[in-house]
Order: C-alpha cells, then sequence, then structure tokens
C-alpha cells in the first residue's frame, strides 16, 4: 500500500468543485491545436473504457484542424469530443474551472456549497456541504434541479450548471427544485465563500448522545489533514466504549484518506481493489495492527459517495462496522486530473473499484446492513431516526449483545 500511495494521488468525488485525481505538470509551448491533441492522446491511453464509449477514437483526433485558431475554439472542440464518451466523470477543465478545483483541494471555495452530478440525464444535487448555504436553504441530496436562474437545466453538462451557479460572494442564485413526488419549488440563495470542514464532533441536535460513545461527523474525504485528525480523535478517545462515524452527504475526496482511516480500523484485510483499461487489478491492504478495535457503527445514505463508499466498503465486507442508513450514491469509477497548458486540466476516468468482496458498486451503491429511511416529516420535526438507531445498535455491541440480521 505504500509503495501505491508514493506513486500517485488519486482523489475520488461527485462534487461540482472535486473529482478524483492524480495531478501531473505538463509545462510546454503549445498552440490550441496542440491542447486539443493532448487531450485526444491522453483519453486514448488512460480512459478506462477502451473502446471509448464503442466508438473509433481515432475519428477525433484531426476532425477540427482547419477549425481551431483560438483557445476557446480548442475548448469547444475538446469538450463536445469528450461529451461523445458519455461520462459524467471525464471532463475538461478551463483555466477558471481548474484554478476553482485547486482551490477547493486547498479547503475553500466560492459558492452555495452543493455538490451536484448529472444522474439518469437530471441535474442532480448529491450533497449539500455542511453548515453552507445550500444546506441552510433546505437543500437536500437527490434534490433535481430544474433551472438554474430560470433557464432549463435540460441536456446541461455538469460543468455549465456549475458555471451557472457560482459567482460573487453576496449574489444570489434562484434554483427551481423538484424533489420526489412534490411540486417543483424556487429557492434564492446568497453565495458565499465556502471553508471545506472535513470532521465535526458537534451532536446533531435533539440527540442525547452517551458519554461512552464517540460521534465523528466526516463530511469529506477532500482535506489532506482529514487522516490525521481523524487518528487523533480515535486516539484521544480515552473511555469511549464505541464509535459512530457519520458519512451521510460526504461526496468523497482523497483516495489516500479513504484508504488511511479504513486502516485505522482493520488488522490487515483487503480495502478497495482498482481496475484499469487493461484489466488490470491493484489490491490495497490493510496494514497489521490498527488504532482501534472497538465497535464501530457507519451512518449512509444516498449522498454517500466514491471515498464514502470505499471506506464503507471495506468497513462492511470486513465485517469491522455495522453499515446504517440508505443506500448509497453509486460512484465507483477514479478519475484522475492531468494539467495542460494555458492553465487548463482534464479529468480522465482512469479505473473503477471493487469492494473487498470484490463488488462493483458503480450506479448500486453500497446497501446498508440496517436499512433506516429518513423522511420529510423526520427531518421537518429534527427527528434523527438514523442517529438513533446507530446509537441503539452501538450500545448493543458494546454490552455485548447479538445484532439481529447482521
Amino acid at each position: 500500500m505504500r509503495n501505491f500511495m508514493r506513486r500517485s494521488v488519486i482523489f475520488l468525488g461527485v462534487f461540482i468543485f472535486l473529482f478524483g485525481c492524480v495531478i501531473r505538470n505538463n509545462v510546454m509551448a503549445y498552440t490550441p491545436i496542440d491542447l486539443y491533441d493532448q487531450v485526444w492522446r491522453l483519453i486514448n491511453t488512460k480512459f478506462v473504457d477502451q473502446t471509448n464509449n464503442s466508438q473509433d477514437w481515432s475519428k477525433w483526433r484531426h476532425k477540427y484542424d482547419n477549425k481551431i485558431v483560438t483557445n476557446e475554439d480548442a475548448y469547444v472542440a475538446i469538450n463536445t469530443m469528450i461529451a461523445s464518451l458519455n461520462d459524467p466523470y471525464t471532463k475538461f477543465l478551463d483555466p477558471k474551472e481548474f484554478a476553482e478545483e485547486t482551490s477547493s483541494i486547498k479547503g475553500s471555495l466560492k459558492g452555495i456549497g452543493i455538490q451536484i452530478a448529472v444522474k439518469d440525464g437530471k441535474l442532480t444535487v448529491i450533497a449539500p456541504i455542511e453548515d453552507t448555504p445550500a444546506e441552510k436553504a433546505g437543500l437536500k441530496a437527490d434534490d433535481e434541479i430544474l433551472e438554474i436562474d430560470g433557464k432549463s437545466t435540460k441536456g446541461i453538462t455538469v460543468d455549465k450548471a456549475a458555471d451557472q451557479i457560482r459567482g460573487k460572494e453576496g449574489t444570489q442564485v434562484t434554483l427551481l427544485i423538484k424533489r420526489k413526488d412534490n411540486e417543483p419549488k424556487l429557492y434564492t440563495i446568497t453565495r458565499a465563500e465556502i471553508e471545506i470542514k472535513s470532521i465535526s464532533q458537534k451532536i446533531p441536535e435533539n440527540i442525547k448522545m452517551p458519554d461512552d460513545i464517540s460521534y465523528i461527523r466526516l463530511s469529506s474525504f477532500i482535506s489532506r489533514n482529514a487522516a490525521g485528525e481523524f487518528r487523533s480523535i480515535l486516539e484521544n478517545s480515552v473511555g469511549k466504549k464505541g464509535f459512530i462515524i457519520d458519512l451521510r452527504s460526504n461526496p468523497g475526496g482523497l483516495l489516500s484518506n479513504a484508504i488511511y482511516i479504513s486502516d485505522m480500523f482493520l488488522d490487515g484485510g483487503i480495502i478497495v481493489s482498482t481496475v484499469d483499461r487493461d484489466g488490470y487489478k491493484e489490491t490495497q491492504r490493510a496494514t497489521k495492527g490498527y488504532v482501534t478495535n472497538k465497535p464501530v457503527v457507519v451512518l449512509i445514505n444516498k449522498g454517500s459517495a466514491s471515498a464514502s463508499e470505499i471506506f464503507s466498503g471495506a468497513m462492511k465486507d470486513n465485517r469491522r462496522a455495522v453499515i446504517i442508513g440508505e443506500q448509497s450514491f453509486g460512484k465507483g469509477l477514479v478519475q484522475e486530473i492531468n494539467k495542460l497548458p494555458y492553465e487548463a486540466g482534464i479529468n480522465i476516468t482512469i479505473q473503477k473499484y471493487l469492494t473487498p468482496n470484490g463488488t462493483d458498486i458503480n450506479k448500486k451503491g453500497i446497501t446498508p446492513d440496517i436499512v433506516v429511511k429518513l423522511t420529510e416529516e423526520n427531518v421537518k420535526n429534527k427527528d434523527d431516526v438514523q442517529l438513533k438507531k446507530a446509537i441503539e445498535i452501538l450500545q448493543k455491541m458494546t454490552s455485548g449483545q447479538e445484532i439481529a440480521n447482521y
């Protein structure tokens, strides 16, 4: 595992701000046509699907040779070429988008604090970031965004949607939201500078947490310091009999964080495997020894994606934790970010990952051991039945009781 981590830094996520990446620098003098050709070559050698969505990829190489004059021409041509892959996670980043992505990795960004993706052809909220304008306005995982400032999102790309939602701090954006069987509703949200907080131990409202249980809310795997902070909490949880790890609406982040945090609970065993375009499978195993062997409950929901699913899958398949909540998002793909000329970049899906049992969860998600749904009525009444169930189950585990159906 250590050799793997030295070779690359891979990110996982499904946000408008961050997708999984290994960063490579390619700084040379390029023309706009060279930029287009470099993207073609990178996809040709790296994209996880060797058939490139069952098409003759060579047809794209010189398709726009006589039409690309400016960088903007190259951007349009590149986006058209990438769209043919039918992969929402392989995307071109213009200089502005690449700078924003880099900013999010550093831990801050500007917008409303929302992660989105195109799911089944619909612009969908993956999760609002904790304590942001989006969360405070009431946006939730799986909300469909029908309009942005009065403009339909039909056929929109994640990039274009993100550009329309972002804006200067203090300005407003209005979203028309469709939630399940409810009538569409307008949400006007004021943009702000978003600080990405990874770890919190703040107990949710109306919850009585027993003194011998440690509650850890991990809202993302983005921060480079997340694993160290997490380990510190575990090591300093004196007198605690067990842990509740809340990954609800956690959209992902650094693969290394998912691996390191999993390793803190496992005494050997597989954490995750990745499979590339050539079918080469690389397996990441936990080291011998652990930070804690105390009982663990993990909370997930439909907003738990990518790195959250790697951690949840590792804990579930190794029978190290009881997973409670709802089916997770289902993003089993790994992206690599390649830095391009003119301060641009491209995210390319280079691998799929499998849980320790060899399960491909892409578009399927992790199934909880104990399914507990959070209804609109629960949310309205601030009745966190999922967390209450987690407390109940963990208390049984710490007292040595058997858990039914687990």
